[in-house]
């Protein structure tokens, strides 16, 4: 199968953003459907719903991103574009990345930067200047395919609500 190239999403923020999570690149059934997170496989929406105390999972994507923003959480990619072949992180080449800095610098509430695995921190960490008053957080994917159980990962992820209260 040849490497595709694949373009991320606009980012989801508005100014007021406390907490941005940052993902890799969508993958592709995400990339179909035009939503973040959209294979049913992966964890993200039920693992945020836990962060915040609502049921993403079970709503439509709209009320999904209604009470992200509501939340004051924002989603982005730190790849603008990347040669894939599959959805697997693993097979990522070429990648662009998005000017981080320059979103960070117009989110003036923000107080937490968190990746969504080790991909997507590895690329992000080079984008953005030392921090100062933004934390910086590394989660585990929220993807399937990283196989730490279902609580672990909420474990690690309830830590972002340090950036909500």
């Amino acid at each position: 199968m040849a490497a595709l190239r694949h373009a991320s999403f606009a980012p989801h923020v508005a100014p007021d953003t406390r907490l941005l999570i940052l993902g890799s690149l969508p993958g592709a059934r995400s990339l179909a459907e035009r939503r973040y997170y959209a294979h049913p496989t992966n964890q993200f929406w039920r693992l945020l719903g836990a962060v915040i105390d609502q049921p993403l999972a079970e709503w439509a994507y709209g009320e999904r991103l209604a009470a992200l923003r509501q939340a004051k959480i924002g989603l982005w990619d730190v790849i603008r574009s990347a040669e894939r072949r599959t959805s697997n992180d693993a097979h990522i080449r070429r990648a662009d990345p998005h000017d981080l800095a320059a979103l960070v610098s117009t989110l003036p509430d923000l107080r937490m930067i968190a990746f969504n695995g080790g991909k997507a921190a590895a690329i992000g960490r080079r984008q953005i200047a030392p921090p100062g008053a933004i934390a910086i957080v590394d989660l585990p994917s929220s993807s399937a395919a990283h196989t730490a159980s279902f609580a672990a990962k909420r474990e690690a992820w309830l830590g972002l609500r340090g950036a909500l209260d």
